[in-house]
């Protein structure tokens, strides 16, 4: 992702694949900013032949895909959002053109890999951040990604295309290796617990006793949800090391991390919610732990093994496997978000990143949900009230659901409702919640 300077740069990338008999459908067109990063996703049923180029006077970047075309639900093209003014779309003789307005000149760096969960593939397309100044992680993720590429005989240079290629093609595929449609699991982590009381408010409310009655009602819905499943990080008043939060939802799958907390502020007048995913520094510190600390022998959920292999290639496959995490973990965040400003106001109205530990699972969509702030009386008198707790349940319940169901995973059962057109209604809906559901 490093700053284009001046006029026409040729394609980043094309990588010569085999096409499926009939054209590839473009699923989805998926636009988001953030503050490192403005990165758009492009749902594919099959890998095809592609290629990245930008042009200048005026700024945008080209993204060609052959024997492609858009399925229905990808038509109306996203809003403006980042650095990317308008998303234009057209279809040509040898398949379909994205474009990408620009406010200014950037330089992309793009991702083709196995949809993380899902069937089909998805190409990334990531900006740099403010200014176009390329990060520290920009920098060597490029220079990892061009290695693997001159060692990878699928990663080809295009022959009309230009300069050496950026995109590394990896199999990251987070399907659960089960042979009926399985259950999605949901983590929920109450923040603190035990000795760590978190946030007290002015009356004396703790925070660990909020964050784990919200955790539990989050619980019992998930649980009266067919094809949902929750497990808790912790359902008592004892405290869970931060990294064992992770590493008990990477134990069991986990395909989303929920970790709830309550807000405190020396200014007791500031109230509303807020959600956050992992920052991109975030990101890339952690992946410099994985690797220098010997993680790397460990399997990404998504059954790729970075065992045996050196130090570039762990660190590229690594580098794919946030990449996918963080996109899910924005659009996620963005469903619970809406759902959380019916239910009450909003401090901060769009996704937040941030450095928190708990979110650094680099295989896992992960998010942290400040509720209220503890600290303000008013918002310290409802987290106390069952009613409130129940309501704030319900949202984070309503903001998941659509999450999955606007993309439901492969080889689940929600996936198999929906292809049956036999979706449940968002209202929920009540089975036997008699047993539990387990403790990470």
């Amino acid at each position: 992702m490093r700053f284009l300077r001046s006029g026409l740069v040729a394609a980043l990338v094309a990588t010569l694949l085999v096409v499926p008999a009939g054209a590839v459908e473009i699923r989805a067109i998926k636009l988001s900013a953030g503050l490192d990063a403005t990165r758009v996703v492009l749902e594919l049923s099959a890998r095809t032949p592609h290629s990245v180029m930008t042009l200048t006077n005026p700024d945008r970047i080209v993204i060609d895909l052959t024997d492609a075309r858009l399925a229905p639900a990808a038509r109306r093209a996203p809003g403006g959002s980042g650095v990317v003014k308008q998303v234009r779309m057209a279809h040509n003789a040898s398949g379909e053109r994205i474009v990408l307005d620009l406010s200014h000149s950037m330089r992309p760096r793009s991702v083709l890999a196995s949809s993380s969960g899902r069937s089909g593939y998805r190409l990334v397309v990531e900006l740099a951040g403010p200014g176009g100044v390329p990060s520290v992680h920009s920098a060597q993720a490029a220079r990892h990604e061009a290695h693997v590429a001159a060692r990878d005989p699928q990663a080809q240079e295009s022959p009309s295309r230009g300069p050496a290629p950026e995109l590394i093609e990896a199999p990251i595929k987070a399907e659960h290796a089960r042979p009926d449609a399985r259950d999605l699991i949901i983590a929920i982590d109450a923040g603190h617990g035990g000795d760590d009381p978190g946030a007290i408010g002015k009356n004396g409310t703790r925070e660990k006793d909020v964050t784990l009655a919200i955790a539990r009602a989050l619980e019992q819905r998930l649980d009266s949800e067919p094809g949902m499943r929750a497990v808790l990080t912790r359902d008592g008043d004892y405290f869970v090391p931060l990294r064992d939060r992770m590493r008990r939802a990477r134990a069991r799958q986990a395909d989303l991390f929920v970790s709830i907390h309550a807000d405190s502020i020396r200014d007791r007048s500031v109230d509303g919610s807020s959600v956050y995913i992992l920052s991109q520094h975030g990101a890339t510190t952690e992946a410099a732990r994985w690797l220098a600390e010997g993680q790397n022998a460990a399997d990404l959920i998504g059954g790729v093994s970075l065992e045996n292999k050196g130090d570039m290639l762990a660190s590229v496959l690594l580098d794919l496997s946030q990449t996918a995490s963080l996109t899910e973990s924005h659009t996620a965040a963005e469903h619970v978000l809406r759902q959380l400003n019916l239910v009450g106001e909003v401090r901060k109205p769009l996704v937040q990143q941030a450095g928190f530990m708990v979110l650094k699972s680099p295989d896992i969509p992960s998010m942290l949900i400040e509720t209220a702030y503890i600290s303000n009386p008013a918002e310290e008198l409802r987290l106390r009230s069952i009613a409130h707790q129940a309501k704030l349940a319900a949202a984070i319940h309503q903001g998941l659901r659509g999450y999955f169901y606007s993309d439901p995973p492969a080889g689940t059962r929600i996936a198999l409702m929906a292809q049956g057109a036999t979706r449940p209604e968002l209202a929920t809906t009540e089975r036997d919640t008699s047993t539990a559901a387990p403790t990470l």
